[in-house]
């Protein structure tokens, strides 16, 4: 994996950061160059957040914006702007996101440290 990240901003506030609050594996970040590309969204950024319900409490939430929020921590790796709201930030500290392929088809996965339980189909976890 590709140590390549790098802080573009803090939060709003000035509140210093503990680092990079998610990780892409390369694989991940090649994809979401992929996805970025054919959805038209070249030089937009991956907001990773979470969102409540689902059936284990929480759920992940990808999605792809132009421009970062107030509050946002802002980072960059293999390219990827990484857009992560405060809200969400202590759900997802740790985690990774990797990209994977199966005989039940191919998409992205998170690798969260904190999750003390998860669904089946691995969308929803509890922290």
């Amino acid at each position: 994996m590709s140590e390549e990240i790098t802080e573009l901003a803090g939060a709003a506030d000035g509140a210093p950061s503990d680092g990079p609050v998610v990780t892409l594996t390369e694989k991940a970040a090649e994809m979401v160059k992929v996805a970025m590309e054919r959805d038209g969204a070249s030089g937009y950024g991956l907001r990773v957040g979470v969102l409540g319900g689902a059936c284990s409490g929480l759920q992940y939430n990808l999605s792809f914006e132009e421009t970062p929020g107030a509050d946002d921590l802002v980072f960059e790796q293999d390219g990827v702007k990484i857009f992560v709201d405060l809200a969400s930030r202590p759900h997802l500290q740790g985690v990774t996101l990797d990209y994977v392929t199966g005989l039940h088809g191919a998409g992205f996965k998170f690798l969260n440290p904190n999750a003390t339980r998860t669904c089946g189909c691995g969308t929803s976890f509890a922290t």
